[in-house]
């Protein structure tokens, strides 16, 4: 799972990402608006959110998000503590609610909590895809119980889109994703991932189910493109 930490207490933000480094990927931003243009660009699974931010307020950035209609769960944690704060995060979007000082034992098992209740799954279930099965735990992939050789960011980048069956994924979002916003890679990789990834579906003729739709994005689906988004696919992967 991906989380975004946004803390500006440097100190607290990297005990926060060195505590989570074991289970979780995390980036960080270190104040409020920072963590507004990483938290809006909905490529995270979950938010860990500070309150008193420098430059915007944690409230204010989770008002902003849900009125532009992204709905990632927040974890507030805050040392405001009073139930008028805790009354505020809840109106405000929030998921759960931590007071500093907190125990690290209680913050993991909130995020697992959340994780659990919003996603529906452990980041160690299996995806099943009829006869396509992706392993979380063990990072593999099979099709009718023959192994794909696909590693790194193709396994995760397949599995992101697995995941997001039937939904129209960016090729920016797809990038943010899988290589992260401060990756010195270009965006013009992705093409070319999905071009291996489609070459390791053929032979079992799964990559009919990796859709590129022209220059929006990538569409795992068992569906038309068209009856899942209004627009038509492109035949070749590697053109956006």
């Amino acid at each position: 799972m991906k989380i975004l930490i946004v803390e500006d207490d440097r100190n607290l933000s990297h005990a926060i990402k060195r505590c989570l480094a074991s289970s979780h990927d995390s980036d960080q931003a270190f104040d409020g608006a920072e963590g507004y243009f990483l938290a809006s660009k909905g490529v995270y699974d979950l938010i860990i959110l500070d309150l008193m931010l420098p430059e915007m307020d944690g409230y204010t950035v989770l008002e902003r998000l849900r009125e532009n209609g992204v709905f990632t769960p927040v974890l507030i944690l805050t040392a405001k503590g009073t139930l008028a704060d805790k009354a505020r995060g809840f109106r405000s979007g929030g998921d759960d609610y931590l007071v500093k000082p907190f125990h690290r034992d209680e913050l993991l098992m909130r995020i697992e909590a959340i994780l659990r209740r919003t996603m529906g799954l452990y980041e160690t279930k299996d995806l099943v895809f009829k006869e396509l099965v992706i392993s979380r735990s063990r990072r593999t992939v099979e099709i009718a119980g023959k192994p794909l050789d696909l590693k790194g960011k193709q396994f995760d980048a397949l599995e992101y889109l697995v995941s997001n069956q039937d939904r129209l994924i960016s090729k920016t979002q797809l990038f943010d994703r899988v290589w992260g916003f401060l990756s010195e890679t270009s965006s013009n990789v992705v093409a070319v991932y999905m071009s291996g990834i489609r070459k390791q579906l053929k032979p079992f003729g799964y990559d009919i189910y990796l859709k590129t739709i022209r220059g929006v994005g990538y569409l795992f689906t068992e569906k038309d493109a068209h009856d899942a988004e209004d627009t038509n696919p492109t035949p070749d992967a590697d053109r956006d």
